[in-house]
C-alpha cells in the first residue's frame, strides 16, 4: 500500500513539473547575434550599440578581400566577422576570426551583383545574405543550409520575431521567411507592379546612388516595439522616390500589409530610414539636404531640420535618443535632439568631415579625411571633441563604415576592399 501511495504521488509531482515547465523550444529560434549583427547594427538602423566602447584602440591588423566592398563588416555573438565582397575570382562571401588576425575560417563564391547588402549573423552563427535571384543561409560552415528563389536582390535583412526573417529585395518583393527551414511564412508583397521574375538583376547599377532604375535602393528599418516596417521606394516613372509604412502583424492573415506612403521628404529620401529607440519616428536624410523625422504611424512630417550638405549615409541615433546626422563628402559632424516639439542642434564640428554615419557605443566612431587618406575617428558625445584618432594605413577608396562588437573591438573598411581590425588598448 505505502509503496502504491509513492508511485501515484510521482507521478503527480512530474505531471505538474511538466505542465508548468512548458516548451522549452524557443531557446533554437534565430535571433540577431549580440554583435554588430549587420549593416546599421540592428533592425531600427540605429547603428548604436547599449555597451561602453573603447576609446583608446590599438590596429590589430590589416587584410585585403582582394576585391570591392559595399556595405559594413557584420560581427557575431563570438569571434567570427563576415564580409560580402564583389571581387573577380574566388570566394566573395569570406567569414574571418576577429581576434586571430583575420584568420580566413571559410569562404564561398556568391553570384555578383549584391555587394550593397551586407550578410546578417543571427546568435548560433549562422549567416543569412542574398545574391540575385535568391536568399541563401549558411550554417558556421560553408555548407549551405538553405537557399530559396527571390525576384531581385536582397537588401540587408533583419529578424522580425525569433525565427522570422524579413527580405526586402531591391525590385520591392517583401517575403518573411522560417530562418531555420527557409521557407517563406504567409504570401510575399509586391511593392511594385509587373516584376520580370527571370530578371532579377534589372537596375542592380543604379542602386549605389539610389537611381530610380532601382526601386529599393536601401535596407529597410523595423521597429520591434510597433511592428511597423519603413522602406524608402521609388516607383518606375515617378519623380522622386518616397517612404512607404508597412506593419507586420505575427499569427494574421497577412503577416504583413501596406499602411501608408508619403512624398513628403524634400525631393525624396536617400538612404536607410532609422528608427527612433521608442518607435514612434523615423528619421531619414532627404536629397534637399535636410534631416527630417517622419511619423511612423501615417507618414506625416514632424520636423525637417537643415544641413547645409547633402548626407549620403544614413543618420545614426544612440540608445537616448541623440541624432548623428549622416556622412558623406563635404559632410560636417552633427548632433541633433528630438524635443518633442521639433529638432535641437546640439553641436557641431566644421572642423570634421564624417564621410560615414557615426556608429555609436558611449562614444562615437566615424571615418575621416586625414591628409590625402582616412583616419578612423572617436569622438565624445557631449560636444563632438575629437578623442583619438587612427590613421587607415594604405586606404584607398571610400570607407564603408565602422562595425562595433560584443568584445569592443572596432572594424572599419574601404570599397577597395580594405578592413581594418582594432582592438581596446
Amino acid at each position: 500500500m505505502l509503496r502504491r501511495i509513492i508511485v501515484l504521488a510521482s507521478a503527480v509531482l512530474v505531471a505538474a513539473a511538466a505542465a508548468g515547465c512548458g516548451t522549452t523550444d524557443s531557446w533554437v529560434e534565430a535571433r540577431a547575434a549580440s554583435g554588430w549583427a549587420a549593416q546599421y547594427a540592428d533592425a531600427a538602423n540605429r547603428s548604436s550599440v547599449s555597451l561602453s566602447g573603447a576609446d583608446s584602440l590599438r590596429l590589430e591588423w590589416v587584410r585585403s578581400v582582394k576585391g570591392e566592398l559595399a556595405a559594413q563588416v557584420s560581427l557575431g555573438s563570438g569571434n567570427y566577422l563576415a564580409v560580402n565582397a564583389q571581387t573577380a575570382g574566388g570566394c566573395s562571401l569570406m567569414v574571418w576570426e576577429t581576434n586571430n588576425r583575420a584568420r580566413q575560417r571559410w569562404c564561398t563564391r556568391l553570384w555578383q551583383g549584391g555587394g550593397l547588402s551586407s550578410p546578417l549573423f543571427d546568435g548560433f552563427d549562422n549567416l543569412y545574405v542574398g545574391q540575385p535571384g535568391a536568399v541563401l543561409s549558411f550554417p558556421p560552415t560553408q555548407w549551405i543550409r538553405w537557399r530559396q528563389p527571390v525576384i531581385g536582390m536582397p537588401t540587408t535583412m533583419r529578424f522580425l520575431d525569433p525565427g522570422r526573417l524579413l527580405v526586402v529585395t531591391h525590385l520591392g518583393q517583401v517575403l518573411v521567411f522560417d530562418a531555420h527551414r527557409g521557407t517563406v511564412a504567409g504570401s510575399s508583397l509586391d511593392l511594385v507592379a509587373g516584376l520580370d521574375p527571370r530578371d532579377s538583376e534589372r537596375g542592380l547599377q543604379d542602386c549605389r546612388l539610389g537611381g530610380p532604375e532601382c526601386p529599393v535602393a536601401a535596407a529597410p528599418a523595423f521597429s520591434e516595439s510597433s511592428g511597423a516596417i519603413v522602406l524608402t521606394l521609388w516607383q518606375p516613372g515617378a519623380e522622386a522616390p518616397e517612404l512607404v509604412g508597412l506593419r507586420y502583424r505575427p499569427g494574421q492573415t497577412p503577416l504583413i500589409t501596406q499602411e501608408w506612403t508619403s512624398d513628403a521628404v524634400g525631393r525624396g529620401p536617400l538612404g536607410s530610414p532609422v528608427f527612433s529607440p521608442d518607435g514612434n519616428t523615423v528619421y531619414v536624410n532627404g536629397r534637399d539636404e535636410r534631416l527630417w523625422a517622419i511619423n511612423a504611424e501615417d507618414g506625416s512630417v514632424k520636423w525637417s531640420q537643415p544641413l547645409d550638405y547633402l548626407a549620403q549615409t544614413p543618420p545614426s541615433v544612440s540608445p537616448d535618443g541623440l541624432i548623428l546626422a549622416g556622412g558623406g563628402p563635404g559632410a560636417k559632424l552633427t548632433a541633433v535632439r528630438d524635443t518633442g516639439d521639433g529638432p535641437e542642434r546640439l553641436w557641431r564640428r566644421d572642423d570634421t568631415a564624417p564621410l560615414t554615419t557615426s556608429s555609436v557605443a558611449g562614444v562615437g566612431y566615424t571615418v575621416t579625411r586625414d591628409g590625402d587618406g582616412m583616419a578612423l575617428t572617436v569622438f565624445d558625445l557631449s560636444d563632438g571633441h575629437t578623442v583619438h584618432s587612427y590613421p587607415l594605413p594604405n586606404a584607398t577608396g571610400w570607407p564603408v563604415g565602422v562595425s562595433i562588437g560584443h568584445d569592443r573591438r572596432v572594424v572599419t573598411a574601404t570599397s577597395d576592399g580594405r578592413v581594418y581590425g582594432f582592438a581596446p588598448s
